[in-house]
């Protein structure tokens, strides 16, 4: 085996300099790209949730505790459900552990992510800067809404892989559409309800209808993206269990290796 201090000495009699300078190998695979992509959704929707969303706001219909119209939700609806396909990818073709992985990645990068608003928000601004309010209010995360996207991400994506791989378990190949729904209706759900019970009165909810129109619209929208793109998830799921050579059955359970 090669020492890495040995690199820096003059090649001995006999044997050649090396050619080329040294590196290390990167793992191959379509893995690093998902985690990648997977992190970078959940950072950019725990931003845009921070804002507070209002359809049909001219509107008023209640049916007993349930608010219907107007629907309020937040600003990361349309993307936040992007972030539990990947991860239902991630637990069909790679496992629990890999997925765990992931989603201390996804965490790592989130309190990475706090924690340079929290610096840039308060860094004394330059003379000729005019937006130093505006980009506190946009930035400036409240330690409610950051203690939600960490609680309901953390909870629900480990929910939801475990639940996945727990339904693979017992089906192995076969009713792939009942292990990604399933799994997201059970992340989902956890998801939601821990997001929306602490940052709520954050984005400015503050009524029972509305924060029971909040919970449901959220669990339902996310659940019905899961569906609608279901063609999609099983064709990305489709090529990298081809494409992926080490692709096969595990050894022990999948839940505890």
């Amino acid at each position: 085996m090669t020492d890495a201090n040995s690199l820096d000495k003059p090649a001995e009699s006999g044997h050649p300099a090396p050619k080329h300078a040294a590196f290390a190998q990167v793992a191959r695979g379509f893995y690093p790209v998902i985690v990648a992509v997977f992190t970078a959704t959940l950072i950019i929707s725990n931003i845009c949730a921070t804002k507070g969303v209002e359809f049909f706001s001219g509107s008023s219909v209640v049916l007993g505790p349930l608010q219907i119209l107007p629907i309020a939700t937040d600003g990361a609806f349309f993307l936040f459900p992007l972030a539990y396909i990947l991860g239902d990818v991630l637990s069909e073709v790679y496992g629990f552990r890999a997925t765990r992985h992931a989603i201390y990645t996804g965490f790592a990068a989130l309190l990475l992510t706090v924690g340079c608003f929290f610096v840039a928000v308060r860094l004394p601004a330059a003379g000729f800067y005019e937006n130093q309010e505006a980009f506190r209010t946009v930035l400036g995360t409240t330690p409610q809404l950051v203690l939600a996207g960490l609680a309901g991400y953390f909870v629900g994506q480990l929910l939801n892989s475990a639940t996945l791989v727990f339904i693979k378990e017992r089906t192995k190949e076969k009713h792939l559409w009942a292990r990604l729904i399933g799994s997201t209706v059970v992340g989902e759900f956890a998801d939601t309800l821990i997001f929306c019970s602490i940052a709520a009165p954050a984005i400015g909810i503050d009524t029972w209808q509305s924060f029971v129109n909040f919970v449901i619209v959220g669990f339902i929208w996310k659940t019905v993206c899961e569906v609608l793109v279901l063609p999609i998830t099983y064709r990305v799921i489709a090529i990298l269990k081809k494409k992926e050579p080490t692709y096969a059955p595990a050894q022990v359970d999948a839940l505890h290796d």
